[in-house]
This record gives C-alpha cells, structure tokens and sequence, in this order.
C-alpha cells in the first residue's frame, strides 16, 4: 500500500510538471496606447508562439518551466525581447511597442501631405491599418470608415472598385501615387484594376476632402488622395506571405528591402501574384503586380529616387445592374418602397448571379485575340461577354535639394497603358438555358454562346460559301503613354512665412479602337466602319481594327503660387493657380477629301483661388475654414 501510494505521488508530480505555465498579455502601440493585432509572440527556440486578437490579447499555455527569450513581431514596428521565467505562477505582460523609426539619412518619398496644422479636412491611413482594414480588397474600399466618403466594390469584380468624396465622383478627386497624377488624362476616371496590388507596397494613403492644400494646378473640386509607396531606405530583409480565401482566392507576396548601404544607396522591391475564381460568379482575377523602389543620397542636400509601379492582369467582371428580386426575392418583397408587381417578372438567381458569362461547350476551340497574341478562353466551359484586360506601368524619377531656406523638387515621369475591355458586336442569341437549378429566361437573360456559334457556322450563301459571322466578341482597347514633370521651388521667408512656385506639365496620346476577339466559329467579320472600305465594308479577322479607330492628344500646363503663414496658434495659406488644356483628335476611319479627319482644339485656360485658416484652441482641438474658387 505504501508502495502504491509513493507511485501515486510520482505520477502526480510528474503530471504537474508536465502542464507548465501560462504566459499571457496585452500587445500595444507606444504612441497611441491603441492595442495591436496581428502581433506575433514568439519564445525563441521552442517553436511555441501565438497572434494578438481584436484586443491585442494574446495567450500562451502550458509552457514547460524555465528561462525563455520572449519577442514580439509586428510590421511597422522595432521588435521586442525581453528574458522571461516561466513556472507555476501565471507570467503577465503589458507589451508596449515602438513604430519603426528611420534615420536622417533615410530617404522619403516626394509628395505633399497635409499636417496638424494644415487648415484642411483630412485623415491618414498608415500601413499596419491597411493590413487589418484592408487585406486584399481594391485600395478604395479601405477608405470606408473615414467621413465624407463612400466606396463599393460595385459588382464585386477584382479592381471595378470606385469613390466617391463629399459626393463628387472620381472624376472631381484627384487621385496621385507618389504625388504623381494618375486620373485618366481624357476623362478623369480611374480604374483600380490597373494598380491591382499596389497595396502591398504602400506605406500610407492620405485623404484630402473638399479643396486640398496639395500643390498642384489640378482643380480637384471633390479632394485629392495621395497613395504613398514604402520608401527604400528601411531596414534590410526579406518577407513572404501567403494568402487563401472564399472562391479559390490565392495570393503571394514577397518584399525585400537593402536598407541604407554606405549610408547611400538603398533598394526595395515587392512582386505579387494573385488567383481566384470569385465570389460573385466568374469574377475569376489572373493577376500580377510589381514595385520597385531605388534611392541615392547625392550628399547631406541633394538626393534621387526612382520608382516603378505596374500592374499586368485579367479578370471577369460584372457590369450589369439587376432588380433586386434577381438576387433575393424575399427581401425586394420586404421592402415598402419596392413595386410587388416586378416579382413575377423577375428569375431569382442568387445573390452571386452575373449577368456578363454564359456557359459554352468546350468543344468550341476558337482562339481569342488579346491585344498581341492569341489565346484560349480562361475557362474552355464558359465564355466571358465582359472582361478586362490592362497593364499600367508608371515610372518617378525625383530629385530634390534641401537647403536652409531654399528647397526644390522635382519628378519625372512616364506612364503607359496598354489592354482593354472585351464585348458583343452584332446580332447574338440570348435563348434560355439550364444549368442546375438556375433557369434564366428573359429576365434576366444571357447569351447563349452556343446557339450563336451555330448560327455563325451555318450563315452560308446557296453554294455553301461562308457569309461571315452575324455577331461576334470585340476588344476596345485604350493604348496610351503619358510624360510629364512636377516641379516646385520652396523658399523660407522667416520661421513663420514660406513661398512656393511650382508647375504641373503633362502631355499624353491615347489610342482608341476596336479589333476582333472571337468570331464565335464564323470564318470573318464584315465591318462598316472604314470610310475606305466603301459602302459594302470590308472582311475582317481575328485582330484586325474594326467599328472605330482614333488617336487624341491631351496636352496641359499648370502653374500655381501659394504662400504659408504659421505660428504657434494659427496658420494661413493661400494658393493661386493656372492651368491650360489643348486636345487633338485624328480619326483613322473617317476621311474628308481622301485624307483622315483630324481636329485640333483652341487652348483652354482655366484658373482657381482657393485658402483655409486654422486656429489651434490646445494640442487636441482645431477649428478651421477654408474655401476657394474653381473657373
């Protein structure tokens, strides 16, 4: 009995043993006191760690008893170690870190951003919100929280992203990286899809509402938002990661960074690759982006930076509005203002219907032009009516010089564009079909590939000579280059009062036209388009310019000057600025006189006033006014 009672007590001790301690704890940012998320906590050399939740709580058990090198890793952040003794008693830690600070010689990047003291409304979006807010989704949508805003993902296609500030579209935002303009030089639209994964190598987003103080001559009535790239000069290494989610969503990121070598140079870089079959139906995204980053410190008052950002993909997209009974008719039906008698009118498909693919037998091989070569279909059972298609690379080469008084900035630039979107020409079927149990009929309909390929291959003339096809899928292809230059000169008065002067030139050439994509089993198209051509048109193939063909040119020059008075109370400025704007349009497919039509435009000028004033109540509280006037 005694025996027994010993190795009763062995087996106890050594089961207590086993179960070790607890470390536990809360993860928080030195500045803000704001708990971190995300965090990793790690006992190096044991393999034992866990990630800090919405609270910045995390929690380690069963420890084995002893002395353990304890560190904390957060992006943005310098790492944390401390020696901890883990044994019977609960370890608990308030872990407080640092956001990474760069030294002087660190190089940053050129753009204008509004502080404390600027008499604008404003708000900042730092990289570790952006990874927590964000994650993949278009750069948009993490602006959702901020006042004054409104952004959607519209029908949930990878990069069809768009906002909208104090109401004004993005045509009335400016919307620059690195300070530079990337709105489109005809329209001012921007289309998100072309800096897909530009995320993953920004550092911060910046968001002016209403009248920006930002210098530039753009007359950015709704606001300006400034994306900011990591800049090279951090710290060197190297990271991976690795993303997965719902429709097959894959990404892969890798980052390096040279840190500053020989107080110097320094180089950064980011590739990604991302997949995904969509939520919403054949949303599907093919897609890479890449970012590389330079500098050179010239001497302690001179430095250069170059930059290059792109982002070649291809995605699905859904474009077409739906009554709500086509995504859910329970709840059109719960709604007072809904009309009752449009529930018999509509199919319900599902919340995640789109109407821009239809299925297709993969017996059908026809190839597709894309632009420069041809190609399979991305899915050989199904076939897009609308996707899209684009590369947009831009490349900075700033220079600046920071002296006592005087300061001068510059950036170079050049950005292209090359791809499209995809769509019907001519007369195609949209008979019903079944697939499952989804049954689409007249509302609401999609084409039917099938049966117009049939019809293609079967429009012959009495001897058995193929006719062409009635209707057919087309690419409009937008290819452009834009060069410009930002150049401002900054001169210090006083400790109070600077001056500023600087000018905005850009000159760009877009092409516009159209090609054939997929003759959907038709042996050509007979296009209409071409004044040449004569009345009885011309057969056209896979690739060839097709419905309408031109160039423009958009020329502008901008000027502005702005002054800036600051005190420890109050700051003032006010901006004065000119613009002029010319355009050419030469059309390949029209002629007059046997010559292509070709117009140019009279110089329009236009010019704005625009102020704030801020008065500064205590280190917290603010009042400010600005206004302006556009023409």
């Amino acid at each position: 009995m005694k025996l027994l009672t010993s190795l009763l007590v062995v087996i106890f001790l050594t089961v207590t043993l086993a179960i070790g301690g607890t470390v536990k704890g809360i993860v928080k940012d030195s500045d803000t006191g704001d708990p971190l998320i995300g965090a990793n906590v790690l006992l190096k050399g044991t393999g034992m760690g866990a990630s800090s939740d919405l609270d910045g709580f995390f929690l380690l058990s069963d420890v084995p008893t002893g002395d353990y090198q304890l560190e904390v890793l957060y992006v943005g952040y310098e790492k944390y170690s401390s020696t901890i003794n883990v044994n019977d008693t609960p370890v608990e830690l308030t872990i407080v870190l640092k956001p990474m600070v760069y030294s002087g010689k660190e190089i940053t990047v050129l753009a204008d951003r509004a502080t404390r003291e600027t008499p604008v409304a404003y708000s900042t979006i730092e990289k570790k919100d952006m990874e927590v807010r964000l994650g993949s989704r278009d750069i948009p949508l993490v602006l959702n929280t901020t006042p004054s805003v409104y952004s959607t993902q519209q029908g949930g296609g990878p990069g069809d992203a768009r906002v909208n500030v104090r109401g004004f579209n993005q045509r009335n935002v400016a919307i620059m990286i690195n300070g530079v303009p990337v709105n489109d030089m005809e329209n001012g639209w921007l289309y998100w899809s072309n800096w897909d994964g530009v995320a993953d190598a920004t550092s911060s987003i910046q968001l002016q509402r209403g009248l920006s103080a930002v210098n530039l001559a753009t007359p950015s009535v709704g606001g300006t938002m400034n994306i900011i790239t990591d800049p090279a000069a951090q710290n060197s290494g190297l990271n991976f990661k690795q993303e997965f989610g719902y429709g097959a969503f894959k990404k892969s990121t890798l980052s390096f960074n040279t840190g500053l070598i020989n107080d110097k140079f320094a180089f950064n870089g980011t590739v990604v690759r991302k997949t995904a079959t969509g939520i919403i139906d054949a949303a599907w995204t093919d897609a890479w982006a890449y970012y590389f980053g330079a500098a050179y410190n010239i001497n302690k008052e001179n430095r250069l930076e170059l930059y290059a950002i792109g982002a070649p993909q291809r995605h699905g997209q859904n474009l077409y509005k739906q009554n709500i009974a086509v995504y859910d008719k329970n709840f059109a039906e719960s709604l007072d203002s809904y009309d009752k008698a449009a529930l018999g009118k509509y199919n319900e498909a599902g919340r995640t219907f789109n109407q821009n693919w239809a299925p297709i037998s993969p017996t059908y091989t026809g190839k597709q032009w894309t632009g420069t070569r041809t190609e399979n279909r991305y899915n050989s059972a199904m076939m897009m009516e609308r996707e899209n298609f684009y590369h947009k690379p831009q490349v900075n080469l700033n220079y600046y010089y920071v002296g006592e008084k005087i300061g001068f900035y510059s950036t170079l630039y050049y950005s292209g564009g090359f791809g499209g979107g995809t769509g019907t020409l001519g007369s195609l079927s949209r008979n019903p079909w079944v697939v499952g149990n989804k049954w689409y009929k007249s509302a609401p309909w999609v084409w039917d590939w099938n049966t117009t390929i049939a019809n293609n291959q079967s429009n012959v003339d009495s001897t058995g000579a193929q006719l062409g096809s009635k209707g057919i899928l087309r690419n409009s292809r937008n290819n452009q280059w834009t060069i410009g230059a930002i150049t401002k000169g900054v001169y210090k008065l006083n400790k109070n009062l600077k001056a500023q002067v600087g000018v905005d030139w850009r000159t760009a050439e877009i092409e516009h036209y159209r090609e054939v994509r997929d003759l959907l089993g038709g042996a050509y198209w007979v296009d209409k388009g071409n004044d040449a051509w004569g009345p009885n048109g011309a057969k056209r193939s896979l690739g060839d310019k097709i419905d309408y063909n031109f160039t423009n040119t958009v020329n502008w020059l901008g000027s502005y000057v702005q002054s800036e008075y600051t005190t420890k109370k109050y700051t003032g400025y006010l901006t004065v600025g000119w613009s002029m704007i010319s355009y050419t349009h030469q059309n390949h497919f029209l002629h007059k006189n046997g010559a292509e039509v070709k117009l140019e435009s009279d110089n329009f000028t236009g010019y704005q006033f625009k102020g704030g004033f801020s008065y500064r109540l205590n280190s917290q509280l603010a009042t400010y006014a600005n206004g302006g006037y556009i023409n």
